[in-house]
Formats: C-alpha cells, sequence, structure tokens
C-alpha cells in the first residue's frame, strides 16, 4: 500500500464519519441523545482507554516484529559479504564456486526472495543456494592450518545467516493475530458509533464535524500504521527494500573483479543456469 492510498483511505474514511455526524445531528435533541453527557462522557472515557491499552501493545509487537526484520535482513547481507572473504581461505578446489554461489544467493534474496515476501508466499522454503553450498562443502576436505580455520568459521557464519535469514522471513508472516484485527475494528467501530450519540442540533456543524473527524482520522490512521508494521515488506514509501544486501551484492562483484576462477552459476536473478 503507498503512501497516497493510506491518505486516500484515511480522507475517504473521515470524510464518510463527517457526512454521518452531519446527517445524525440533523435530527438529535439538543445536548445530544445522552440525558446525562458527564456519565456518557466517562463512559466513553473508558472505552477509548480499553482501546488505547489494546492498541498500545499491539504496536510495540508490531514495531519490535518490524525492527526484527530490519535487523535481520542487514545481518544476513553483512555475513555473506564475510563467508566471501572466508571463501578465499578454503580448498582451492571450492574456492571459486562457492564464491560464485555466495553471489547467487545474494541476487537470489534480492530478486526472487524479496518479491515472494511482498506477496508472503516465502513461508518455510529455504534459499536453494544455501543448500548448494553446503553440498559444495561436503566434496572437500580441509588439510592446511588456515583451511581448516576457514572451514570452521565458514560454518559458524552459516549457521549466522539462517538465523538472520530467518529473522528477515519472519516479518512477512505478520505478528497480529486476526483475532486481534478482529478486536480492533470491533472497537473501532464501536467508538463511531457512540460518537453518533453525541449529536448535538444546538452546536454548530462545524464543531460536530471538526469532533467526528478528527476521532475518524486517528483510529483510521492506527489501524493502517498497524498494516504498515505487520506487513514491512511492500513496495509503498517507508516499506523494508533489500538496500543491504543490493549493497553487499555491489561489493562482491569489485571483489570479484580482483579475484580469479570464480565462477558464476546463475543469472542476473540468482536463478541457476542449466547445467
Amino acid at each position: 500500500m503507498t503512501l497516497l492510498w493510506a491518505g486516500l483511505i484515511v480522507l475517504g474514511v473521515t470524510t464518510v464519519a463527517i457526512a454521518a455526524m452531519l446527517v445524525v445531528r440533523r435530527g438529535a435533541p439538543a445536548g445530544s441523545y445522552f440525558e446525562d453527557g458527564d456519565r456518557a462522557s466517562g463512559i466513553f472515557g473508558v472505552i477509548a482507554t480499553g482501546f488505547a491499552v489494546l492498541i498500545g501493545f499491539v504496536v510495540f509487537l508490531s514495531f519490535q516484529s518490524f525492527d526484527t526484520s530490519r535487523s535481520g535482513a542487514e545481518a544476513e547481507a553483512q555475513i555473506v559479504e564475510q563467508q566471501f572473504e572466508t571463501a578465499q581461505f578454503l580448498p582451492r578446489d571450492v574456492r571459486g564456486v562457492l564464491s560464485g554461489e555466495l553471489v547467487c544467493y545474494a541476487r537470489n534474496v534480492v530478486y526472487e526472495e524479496w518479491p515472494r515476501m511482498d506477496s508472503g508466499t516465502l513461508a518455510t522454503s529455504r534459499n536453494p543456494w544455501g543448500i548448494r553450498m553446503m553440498q559444495e562443502l561436503q566434496k572437500t576436505e580441509p588439510r592446511s592450518p588456515s583451511e581448516q580455520t576457514a572451514y570452521s568459521k565458514w560454518f559458524d557464519q552459516r549457521s549466522d545467516r539462517e538465523s538472520a535469514r530467518a529473522d528477515r522471513a519472519h516479518g512477512a508472516e505478520g505478528v497480529i493475530p486476526r483475532p486481534v484485527w478482529i478486536v480492533l475494528f470491533m472497537s473501532s467501530i464501536a467508538i463511531f458509533v457512540y460518537m453518533l450519540f453525541f449529536a448535538d442540533s444546538a452546536e454548530r456543524a462545524i464543531v460536530q464535524a471538526t469532533m467526528m473527524g478528527a476521532v475518524a482520522m486517528v483510529l483510521t490512521s492506527t489501524l493502517l500504521l498497524l498494516w504498515f508494521l505487520d506487513h514491512p515488506y511492500h513496495s509503498g514509501g517507508g516499506g523494508l527494500r533489500p538496500v543491504a544486501m543490493e549493497r553487499t551484492l555491489q561489493l562482491l562483484q569489485q571483489e570479484r573483479s580482483r579475484i580469479s576462477g570464480i565462477v558464476i552459476p546463475c543469472d542476473q536473478h540468482g536463478v541457476a543456469r542449466p547445467q
């Protein structure tokens, strides 16, 4: 969802809410439908407070998931770059192959996995190049001390990379359960309906419109904010993009020009070439 669509939704809901208040106001008695305004305001305060507390917890949970996804994407990109450096100390028979497969891994993340996270179809699938790198390592046996150290370090970095990838992919699934969304929408509707009973024919229309418009704008903006935090991988403004991995790809391209023997077994989108 783009910022333009979000703005149009807020404007549309606010306009409908104001129109509803002005229509109800025409037949409303002076002083609103409530005979005891103080008691009605107190009850509204209880409803609004409960809604605010629920929103606070949900926003905290959603923002925490959003930040974890962002941190995971950055950590994964950094580890891929580190693994590329580590690969240069592995045995010669796998050094060039693993370096090329790391480039393919990064391309696959940017051009294949990111759109799938945007559409919510990544699920629990693994990156195919992560599997191929593991299979490639099984074919070699490090001998020198430097090769053995790099071999051990590679597996540590692999574990860190998979953990970072899991953090990145976690945000694509959404963390707000459907029952919570139902409660939030029902609470918003309840507040909207309750506000209509404050319609007062003796009060100026601009005041009534401002009162209802402000409430509708805050409720709609808050729900859209929750949707944004619960769906961090979107093409709209503020969505998480593969900036860190794209930067890593540029660095690997620079390193590749200085290292010979690197084989890239994939196309520009990280899809394996036919063998």
